[in-house]
């Protein structure tokens, strides 16, 4: 099995780090959609990271659809709470961290344009939703110095750490770690891991 992409996304890292503590196997290849369009295109024609190649040479791709896969394939314990309430929360957190890596990318990619082609008042609407958006996870975390359900890390923590870890790669500017204290302290423990440390973001 190989998961395509770099880990200097965070949809790829995410996917990484949740195969990882799933414990389902498998090859990475750090392949860029820039660098490595064509080589990537014979492997998935959308040229979409990540892809999870599977043993049977079909693949998968979007992290949370690669993460419920391996999640009903592995024999280790889910990385979503099992009660409904603690779900609920799981998934209203992850949701967040989610817009929290989307606006990011929003925001990447943007850079990218020519100067004269980038919408600036579009920009500063995505950077008001990556604050937004920070600024209700570090809500969240008040009063939280472990793992957010139990004694270790599940989806809702891999998909906050990495979120803000990219953030800080490539946002840095907009949300920093002294606005959001509570938000970097406990991506910094996380990324202490073995999960998350064997899969760093560069």
């Amino acid at each position: 099995m190989q998961l395509i992409g770099m880990l200097d996304s965070p949809y790829v890292r995410r996917t990484a780090i949740s195969l990882r503590m799933l414990g389902i196997p498998f090859e990475h290849r750090s392949l860029s959609v820039f660098r490595n369009f064509d080589e990537i295109q014979r492997i998935n024609p959308m040229v979409k990271a990540p892809t999870l190649v599977l043993d049977d040479g079909s693949f998968l791709t979007e992290s949370n659809l690669i993460i419920d896969w391996a999640e009903s394939r592995s024999e280790r314990p889910a990385l979503m709470p099992t009660s409904a309430a603690d779900r609920q929360r799981a998934l209203r957190l992850t949701g967040m961290a989610i817009a929290v890596s989307e606006k990011a990318v929003q925001i990447v990619y943007e850079g990218k344009r020519h100067a004269d082609k980038r919408d600036g008042g579009w920009l500063d609407r995505v950077r008001g939703q990556l604050r937004a958006a920070c600024g209700l996870l570090e809500r969240e975390l008040d009063g939280v110095d472990g793992w957010l359900f139990g004694e270790s890390p599940g989806q809702a923590d891999v998909s906050i750490a990495v979120a803000w870890g990219f953030t800080q790669l490539v946002a840095s500017d907009v949300v920093s770690t002294s606005s959001y204290p509570r938000l970097a302290a406990f991506s910094a423990r996380a990324e202490q891991h073995p999960d998350f440390a064997a899969l760093p973001p560069v």
